[in-house]
């Protein structure tokens, strides 16, 4: 590995954690970042998937503030993060890769846009905590379920569709729903890594450049995200996303 493609890497993964924890958009840079140093479609997704479970470890860390009081509903969701994932990663082994290519970018807009429809909640009460618990738990699971076997599969903005998901079932600030999205996309990708270390096409030389930004950029993408007003980070997520869909769905037809 040249000294350039080490940098390249390690910058790409700095710029998949930060955007990864505060928008759910890590693979928007590690994925293509990838592709560029030579790897094949299927290799890239799984190499970066397996980053990712490595890398992005440093968001739980730095989101213990926002995780507080949410012990209970993390392990239930997570329960089901490993299910859903565990299947997605199977698909990815006995599917062809582009199952999922022209579904996915109305599913990431559409994600992208519930962002921005605000609910009652913690948040709109002016109570950072108050607000905890689920509206319609059993939505949340389901939602989860699917997000999780997407995720397992792909990968892709999985975390604008999670965070989507929990804004919509759950009564929490969008910084606790986000802190808790964090987590959930870390145990899918572990889940889903684990499968592809076994079976699937990893080059790990680039795994480690790779890892060590998104260990940067996932440890301070929380720290960023608390200091940035909700609304402004709630549309720029939502805009990203939007955007990200719509290049996707370029690359798609």
């Amino acid at each position: 590995m040249t000294l350039q493609v080490f940098t390249l890497l390690v910058g790409a993964g700095f710029a998949a954690g930060l955007s990864g924890t505060i928008a759910g958009l890590a693979s928007l840079f590690s994925y293509p970042a990838l592709l560029a140093v030579g790897l094949s479609p299927v290799s890239a997704n799984v190499t970066n998937t397996i980053s990712l479970a490595i890398g992005s470890i440093g968001a739980v860390h730095s989101s213990r503030e926002e995780l507080s009081g949410q012990g209970r509903v993390l392990l239930r969701l997570a329960l089901v993060c490993v299910l859903g994932s565990a299947a997605g990663a199977a698909l990815v082994l006995v599917t062809p890769p582009s199952l999922f290519e022209k579904v996915v970018p109305f599913l990431v807009g559409g994600a992208s846009i519930l962002i921005l429809v605000r609910r009652r909640s913690a948040e709109t009460a002016g109570d950072e905590r108050s607000g905890a618990g689920h509206r319609h738990g059993w939505l949340a699971f389901c939602g989860v379920f699917a997000v999780s076997v997407y995720s397992g599969y792909f990968a892709a903005a999985a975390g604008v569709m999670v965070l989507a998901v929990l804004l919509a079932t759950m009564r929490e600030t969008l910084l606790r729903a986000n802190a808790l999205k964090n987590v959930l996309m870390v145990v899918a990708d572990v889940v889903a890594a684990a499968g592809f270390a076994l079976f699937g096409p990893v080059d790990w030389t680039l795994v480690l450049p790779l890892s060590i930004g998104l260990l940067a950029g996932s440890w301070l993408g929380p720290v960023v995200a608390r200091r940035l007003p909700t609304d402004v980070l709630r549309i720029g997520i939502a805009l990203a996303g939007v955007g990200l869909a719509i290049k996707l769905g370029f690359d798609a037809f």
